[in-house]
C-alpha cells in the first residue's frame, strides 16, 4: 500500500530523480515553457513553485538566492529567476505554473504536456514577424513581384521569341553535339 507516499518515482533512483527535477526546473525558468510527459510536469510543478516563492522573498535575499542556487546550477538562470520571474509574481499568492495536456506521444503513447509559467504568451517562430507587418505589407511585396514577371514575358513576346533565350541556347548546344 502507498499510504502517505508523496511523490512519483518516475522510474529513477533518488539522485537521478532529483537531477531530473533540477534540470526540468532550470529549463522551465530559462525558456518559460517546456514540453515533457504529464507525470514529469506534475512532479516538477511544486518543485518550481517553491523556487519561485524563494525568489519572491523581500527579506534575506542573499540566503534565498543561495538556497535556489543549490537546485539551479546555472547562474544566469538564477539571476533571471530572482530579477524578472520573482518580480513578475510578487503580488500573486501562488499558482505560478500551468500544465497544458497535449495527448499521447506517437512513439510510446506516453501522455505529453506543456508546463509553462503563468503569463507566458506563446509566439511561434516567424509568426510574430508576419503579424507585425500585417496584410498591407504583404500586398506591397506581392505587387513588385507580380509586375516583374509580366514585363519579362512581354519583352519576349515583343521580340518574337517563344522560349526564353537561356532555354534556346541549351537546345542549340545539345543539337550541335
Amino acid at each position: 500500500m502507498r499510504h502517505r507516499v508523496a511523490h512519483r518515482k518516475l522510474g529513477r533512483t533518488t539522485p537521478h530523480r532529483k537531477a531530473l527535477l533540477r534540470n526540468l526546473a532550470t529549463a522551465l525558468f530559462e525558456r518559460e515553457r517546456i514540453r515533457t510527459t504529464l507525470a514529469k510536469a506534475k512532479e516538477v510543478r511544486p518543485f518550481a513553485e517553491k523556487l519561485i516563492t524563494l525568489a519572491r522573498r523581500e527579506d534575506n535575499r542573499l540566503h534565498a538566492r543561495r538556497l535556489a542556487a543549490r537546485d539551479i546550477h546555472d547562474p544566469q538562470v538564477v539571476k533571471k529567476l530572482f530579477d524578472s520571474i520573482g518580480a513578475r509574481f510578487a503580488t500573486r499568492p501562488g499558482g505560478y505554473t500551468r500544465i497544458l495536456r497535449l495527448g499521447p506521444r506517437r512513439g510510446d503513447g506516453a501522455e505529453m504536456a506543456f508546463i509553462e509559467l503563468v503569463g507566458f504568451e506563446y509566439k511561434p517562430d516567424g509568426k510574430d514577424e508576419k503579424a507585425a507587418r500585417g496584410p498591407a505589407a504583404k500586398k506591397e511585396k506581392e505587387a513588385p513581384a507580380a509586375e516583374a514577371k509580366p514585363k519579362k514575358k512581354a519583352a519576349a513576346r515583343a521580340s518574337g521569341e517563344k522560349k526564353p533565350a537561356a532555354k534556346a541556347k541549351k537546345k542549340a548546344t545539345k543539337k550541335s553535339d
